[in-house]
């Protein structure tokens, strides 16, 4: 991973910031788009987190710019993603935007602490 981009808020690498160019490029950045972050859920696992193209800053949104690109992310979510990095991997896991959150312990989030939710 190179040095990432340092916000108030987020890390991203260059990496990610040039896959968010790229998704970002058919929209009129001119109109507002920006790429929407968002936690989408939780597991044992951690954090889910969603993306979205979006254009409508919400009141509550925290909006962080990074080199002519905008990422919008909602009050509660932008809480739990303080000090996140955002990464792009294309490797033998995959491809997609890494979210290394030190905010997410693996942890069983059904309760209890007699997690089953990976036995099949």
């Amino acid at each position: 991973m190179t040095t990432p981009i340092q916000t108030n808020a987020l890390q991203i690498t260059p990496t990610a910031l040039q896959m968010m160019r790229e998704l970002l490029a058919p929209y009129d950045l001119a109109q507002g788009y920006g790429l929407r972050i968002y936690i989408a859920g939780r597991s044992c696992s951690g954090f889910h987190y969603g993306m979205a193209i979006d254009n409508q800053a919400r009141g509550e949104d925290s909006t962080i710019e990074v080199e002519g690109i905008k990422i919008l992310v909602d009050e509660i979510s932008i809480q739990s993603m303080l000090g996140t990095t955002i990464d792009y991997i294309d490797d033998e896991r995959g491809n997609g935007f890494l979210m290394d959150n030190p905010n997410s312990l693996p942890e069983c989030s059904c309760g209890g602490g007699n997690c089953e939710c990976s036995e099949n």
